[in-house]
């Protein structure tokens, strides 16, 4: 059967999910060998890969089975988009690099599972001011939760640095004891449980809570922690909160593009494209895009659940809470006429490859939107018939386990296949670097 990993309802921001699994997957390994899933096998072996632009604002980035332990088990990962990021004790050459991190636009900041990280390696652990209490934070999702202390480190993405990032250590084992209000479905503090190293979440705005937190003392968010065992509901400033590291970049920092090739709808064993840091900073991140989606802006309202979202029209209904996000594994959306799958419970089989349509439009909320409205053409295709030797599929598709205000379309990493989209940052003048001018003007926006 499916696992279904994908977002939470905002706590203030949405923070993404990690990759859904399908556990009767064959092993790692690609290709017929192994068991299959549903009843589908196949004897040849595909990949793809996009043209990559090169420089040091480039990475590269995989989707496939997952890190040596996901992939070498019964759960490897499906539709997860990996990169590699290197952390380092902040102003030192004492580094780790770790693999199969997660690239996620519906998230913010870098967060590293304990059990990823090399033998004596640690990281300074934040604290609210010089002799004050540790900070700790409870990162829930749709199907369970992470808990762990907030740490320093630099931050390296290939040739990019950013410097003393506030970033998460999930599952540090000094951290045993979860806040009762932290706790969700099942804990994610493994990384077969999480289905990555760690997660990179590069979305629209610079802290993954931003004001809400900075302002209220809110369940399961952010906690001062004067013991790893005693750790209590607590208000954390802006630069104390987990960062979007590209925020900080010293240049390049306006947003990201994720360039991924198309994907023949039986599958592929991996993926290959690039992660390209800045919009419009440099000869290899000009904006081409034809379509842009303006989203709800950051307006420090609390009981704003829309922020980062824009509307989509299914069949005509007006979708105000969507959004894009490479951390979801496929599209997730409402439709009791499509069928539904007896295995994999919660995801979408119709009986034949299913094209559908949809229109998307930016957030009302945003001053930036206009009338432009933009048709994409999708399709499902039946998730119990899956290729289990193979991990990229553009037509996975299921229903949503909670839906935001005004209606959900939750385009995710299938939607990344065969286009460049854009992630615009929303620009706040007084950090420190300044971000970059953005040519479209400031985020926050989603542009293909």
């Amino acid at each position: 059967m499916v696992r279904i990993i994908r977002e939470m309802l905002p706590r203030a921001l949405r923070v993404a999910a990690v990759g859904l699994v399908f556990a009767s997957f064959a092993a790692c390994g690609g290709g017929g060998g192994g068991g299959s899933f549903g009843g589908s096998s196949s004897s040849s072996s595909s990949s793809s890969s996009s043209s990559a632009p090169s420089g040091p604002n480039v990475a590269s980035v995989i989707v496939d089975c997952g890190p040596t332990p996901v992939c070498n088990s019964n759960l490897p990962a499906l539709n997860t988009l990996y990169v590699t990021v290197t952390i380092c004790k902040p102003a030192t050459a004492t580094c780790a690099t770790i693999d199969h991190v997660q690239v996620d636009t519906g998230s913010y900041g870098f967060r590293v599972l304990s059990e990823a990280l090399p033998a004596g390696f640690s990281l300074p652990t934040e604290t609210t001011s010089a002799n004050g209490p540790a900070i700790a934070e409870c990162t829930e999702f749709a199907d369970g939760y992470s808990w762990g202390p907030i740490a320093l480190a630099d931050v390296k993405v290939s040739g990019q640095t950013a410097a003393s990032v506030p970033v998460q250590v999930i599952g540090d084992p000094s951290y045993t004891t979860v806040p009762g209000d932290c706790t969700g479905a099942m804990p994610e503090d493994t990384v077969i449980a999480f289905g990555a190293n760690g997660i990179l979440g590069i979305g629209p705005f610079p802290q993954d809570c931003g004001t809400m937190c900075a302002t209220q003392v809110l369940q399961a968010g952010y906690y001062t922690c004067p013991t790893p065992s005693s750790c209590a509901n607590a208000e954390v400033a802006l630069g104390l909160q987990v960062t979007n590291p590209v925020n900080l970049f010293p240049a390049d920092n306006n947003g990201t593009i994720i360039e991924l090739p198309s994907v023949a709808q039986a599958g592929a064993v991996s993926v290959s494209g690039s992660l390209v840091f800045g919009i419009g900073t440099e000869a290899n991140n000009a904006y081409t895009a034809q379509s842009i989606l303006w989203l709800d802006p950051n307006s420090n309202d609390p009981n704003d659940l829309t922020v980062g979202d824009f509307t989509t029209t299914y069949r005509g209904q007006p979708l105000t809470g969507s959004y894009i996000d490479s951390g979801s594994n496929g599209y997730f959306f409402q439709d009791s006429g499509i069928r539904a799958c007896t295995t994999n419970t919660g995801f979408y089989c119709p009986t034949s490859p299913l094209n559908l349509m949809a229109t998307v439009q930016g957030s009302p909320n945003n001053p930036n939107t206009t009338a432009a409205v933009y048709q994409v053409s999708f399709t499902l295709i039946d998730a119990d018939t899956l290729n289990g030797g193979f991990y990229a599929f553009p037509g996975v598709g299921g229903t949503l386990t909670a839906a935001q205000p005004g209606g959900t379309f939750d385009w995710g990493l299938p939607f990344f296949f065969g286009r460049n989209v854009y992630t615009a940052i929303q620009c706040d003048p007084s950090t420190t670097p300044p971000c970059a001018t953005n040519p479209q003007g400031a985020g926050p926006y989603f542009a293909y």
